[in-house]
């Protein structure tokens, strides 16, 4: 198993890196098929909350789904330290799913139809002296003056089932995760709902 401990905006010892490696090592004894973990420590000189300053992501690339965790501190020690226990939190709660056989794999699915939803907005034609000016950004028609920014990420993924989607989901550290249904075949968003539970919408491409 590698390990990885990259820096961004800020200057990293030998001695953050040892003990790093060190700390990272007892991530084999919960999670097996690790091949490599990547750490990055980004400083933020200017972060107005000093709790900002520096933020560590660590992430683990394995034979199944990457798993992430990240958290920030003013100490990268401390922002580290606050990391890993995030990322053996995901790893006891994906174990703790497999344990105890929770989750969709054995539990009946519970499906609340919401019915037909189609937005309806229902607009009068302003006058064309009060229409805010429209100008167009990256291919969208923004109106106004605001600014904004649109960062466009693409990723390989196969279709998943919703339990494998949920699965993902817990082990990157999100609150909503992106997938093709393996079964529909539709455009599908699972996310966590209060508690315990979750929720998943589908997109019916006509």
């Amino acid at each position: 198993m590698d390990i990885l401990v990259t820096g961004r905006h800020i200057q990293l010892d030998d001695k953050f890196k040892e003990r790093a490696e060190e700390k990272l090592s007892t991530i084999t004894k919960l999670k097996n098929r690790v091949q490599n973990i990547e750490v990055q420590v980004t400083g933020f000189e200017n972060a107005k909350n000093p709790d900002e300053r520096i933020k560590v992501e660590i992430t683990l690339v394995s034979k199944g789904p990457v798993i992430r965790a990240e958290a920030s501190a003013q100490d990268k020690a401390d922002a580290f330290d606050a990391a890993l226990l995030k990322l053996k939190g995901i790893l006891r709660r994906a174990a703790d799913r497999r344990k105890n056989h929770r989750g969709l794999r054995t539990q009946e699915l519970i499906v609340e139809d919401f019915g037909d939803y189609s937005p309806v907005s229902d607009t009068k034609e302003a006058d064309a002296k009060d229409a805010p000016k429209v100008r167009n950004v990256a291919g969208i028609e923004v109106q106004g003056d605001g600014p904004l920014a649109v960062r466009e990420k693409t990723f390989d993924s196969a279709p998943l089932t919703l339990a494998q989607a949920l699965d993902e989901m817990e082990l990157v550290g999100h609150d909503f995760f992106l997938y093709v249904d393996a079964e529909t075949k539709l455009p599908s968003v699972a996310y966590r709902r209060h508690g315990y539970t979750y929720g998943v919408l589908h997109l019916n491409v006509e």
